[in-house]
């Protein structure tokens, strides 16, 4: 656990778990406990959060991308789209990040 708040890379696969946990939060249970049952008070409070964590997200991803010099076409994309869908941070994490050396 050390490990991924000391590197950059460690941070960027941190942020990464806890916005793909954020989304699934958001998608699966404040989302329909708005619509089903009239709540949107789980979604004022964790949509903001889920908001930041995904600038978060991007941004380390930008800075992580220029420092290792990924190139656009072949990995960068591959992690920005990864925020986006559901469970794609933890595809990604397992697929790219937990792969690339730690500085």
């Amino acid at each position: 656990m050390k490990k991924l708040l000391t590197t950059k890379v460690g941070r960027l696969r941190l942020i990464g778990l806890l916005e793909g946990l954020s989304l699934l939060i958001l998608l699966g249970i404040a989302v329909p406990l708005k619509y089903a049952y009239a709540n949107p008070s789980l979604v004022k409070a964790i949509g903001p959060v889920h908001g930041l964590l995904f600038l978060l997200f991007v941004l380390n991803t930008l800075q992580v991308s220029v420092e290792q010099r990924w190139r656009f076409g072949t990995t960068t994309w591959k992690v920005l789209l990864a925020c986006i869908v559901p469970f794609g941070t933890f595809y990604i994490d397992r697929k790219i990040l937990s792969r690339l050396p730690s500085q």
